[in-house]
């Protein structure tokens, strides 16, 4: 039986917030959990700031019941080689490296080998990620539920088919940046017409936060929530109409499609 009960081979951000989640949602003790990273710096920060065993060798962290392939896609043939011999039949290995099917993944790492690909995105630091998984033939009902119970700890979790991952990279994956990106020209808008510059970017990210809260609480769609807020010949019909003049919805499809094309290039 593996010492450890979760492994993560990489401890970068992503990582980072997710070992944070899981262990605040008490799914693993400290003492049951461990990391590996590439520098001792790196070392030093997690273990003072989760409190678990981190070790510079890969092969320690895939020793574990569960593992998490938390690394960069250029770094993946490196790690395969030094922690393909860790992973057995016993262990259910959760990828987050994007662009690497559970076909290619079961070509580096043995087709009996238990494999779940998952994407998260970055709001798992704030415990509100949207993540997608989808799972090999080789991964049990069990091993399915307590993936997504992991997931869970740190946001919203879906079963999705394995065709539709790359749609999630753009849709949720690479959005963030997206709206990070419509946050700040709001602000620099409100800053243009005399606010500080702290309580632009306040007023625009709880906007964002309330109205993306509206479309989960209240399951309308989002055209409906936003027809009940356009009064005739009000402030904010003369905002929508401005941004349709000038694309908005054309270039947002467009960003999320040119992500999702991204992502497909990436799995041949």
């Amino acid at each position: 039986m593996a010492e450890y009960k979760i492994g993560f081979v990489g401890a970068g951000n992503m990582g980072s917030a997710m070992m944070h989640g899981i262990l605040a949602a008490g799914l693993c003790e400290k003492s049951e959990m461990i990391a590996s990273c590439h520098s001792e710096t790196t070392k030093d920060r997690v273990q003072k700031d989760l409190g678990i065993t981190v070790s510079l060798d890969n092969r320690m962290a895939s020793s574990a019941k569960v593992v998490f392939l938390a690394v960069k896609p250029y770094q993946l043939m490196e790690v395969v080689d030094e922690i393909k011999e860790a992973v057995t039949e016993d262990t259910l290995l959760i990828s987050i490296v994007a662009g690497k099917t559970l076909q290619q993944l079961g070509e580096l790492f043995g087709q009996d080998v238990a494999i779940i690909r998952s994407m998260p995105n970055t709001p798992a630091m704030v415990g509100e990620a949207m993540s997608a998984i989808c799972a090999n033939e080789k991964v049990s009902d069990k091993q399915l539920t307590e993936a997504k119970a992991l997931f869970e700890s740190f946001g919203q979790v879906e079963v999705v088919s394995e065709n539709l991952m790359d749609v999630v990279t753009g849709v949720s994956g690479s959005s963030p940046a997206f709206i990070y990106m419509v946050i700040e020209a709001m602000a620099d808008a409100a800053v243009l017409e005399g606010m500080q510059r702290p309580a632009a970017y306040k007023f625009a990210s709880q906007a964002v936060l309330g109205a993306a809260k509206m479309v989960l609480s209240t399951g309308q769609h989002p055209g409906a929530l936003k027809d009940a807020v356009t009064s005739p010949g009000g402030t904010t019909i003369a905002g929508v109409a401005a941004l349709e003049e000038h694309g908005l919805r054309s270039t947002m499809i467009e960003g999320v499609r040119a992500a999702v094309e991204k992502s497909r290039d990436m799995t041949k």
